[in-house]
């Protein structure tokens, strides 16, 4: 379960602005509002939510499960830091 903190968060991470990320995510900019501002699982339609997770996971965010000492967000480490 991704909560509408953990997506704000991400965005954040990011640097990017709700209209951009409801742009990518062919939402409505108060449809992201909605999202963002839920504390648990955002009151939306599930295809609208995994849009919005999907886009940033190809960002590079990671979503971290509340089983993993509490919900969260990081951002990948790009590829190439990997190959060296």
């Amino acid at each position: 379960m991704i909560t509408g903190r953990q997506v704000a968060a991400a965005r954040a991470l990011l640097g990017m602005k709700q209209s951009t990320l409801a742009d990518i995510s062919s939402i409505s900019i108060e449809t992201m509002r909605r999202i963002e501002a839920s504390k648990d699982v955002p009151p939306v339609m599930k295809n609208n939510m995994q849009m919005v997770i999907a886009n940033l996971e190809d960002m590079g965010i990671v979503f971290i499960a509340e089983a993993m000492a509490g919900r969260g967000v990081r951002l990948r480490a790009p590829e190439s830091a990997h190959a060296a």
